[in-house]
């Protein structure tokens, strides 16, 4: 019976190259000239660490790493901006979360859409993903379409796809 996964990943990769290059743009401008700002990928739990002296400096280091992350091609929605806390001394720190696969609430969400399609296929959670089955490779390929219609607050990908 052909299926199909969706998912929700971040290549880690891609990431790092964007954070790096990010870093490196704002190494390079005049603004930030003499500033005590640090970003920093950590890698095993997908947080992206800022620390900065203002509001106007945080604004901007968040913009250069959207505008990074869309030169490398990622979506950046899968950026969770949380609330800024204040540091030592004058300084802000904002901890950038990478969501990474489909939680609970969203999985839900999406089998209900596909559900109230009226397309003959069946969807099902399985851990961190939906897999979607069906007769018919026209209908996966209907269910695809549909999901990129809609707008779930996160990147999804489509893959293993089997007829």
């Amino acid at each position: 019976m052909p299926s199909f996964d969706i998912v929700s990943k971040v290549d880690g990769q891609t990431l790092d190259n964007a954070i790096n290059n990010a870093k490196k743009e704002i190494a390079n401008r005049y603004d930030f000239h003499d500033s005590k700002t640090e970003i920093e990928l950590d890698k095993k739990t997908n947080i992206v660490k800022v620390l900065t002296e203002n509001d106007m400096r945080m604004k901007a280091i968040q913009d250069v790493i959207i505008g990074r992350m869309v030169k490398q091609h990622l979506d950046a929605n899968c950026l969770d901006f949380g609330e800024e806390e204040y540091a030592s001394g004058n300084m802000i720190r904002k901890d950038i979360k990478v969501k990474e696969g489909i939680d609970k609430e969203l999985a839900k969400k999406i089998v209900k859409k596909i559900k109230d399609s009226g397309l003959k296929v069946q969807a099902s959670i399985m851990d961190e993903q939906v897999r979607v089955q069906g007769k018919k490779i026209d209908d996966l390929q209907a269910v695809i379409s549909l999901m990129r219609g809609e707008n779930f607050e996160q990147p999804l990908q489509y893959i293993n796809m089997r007829a």
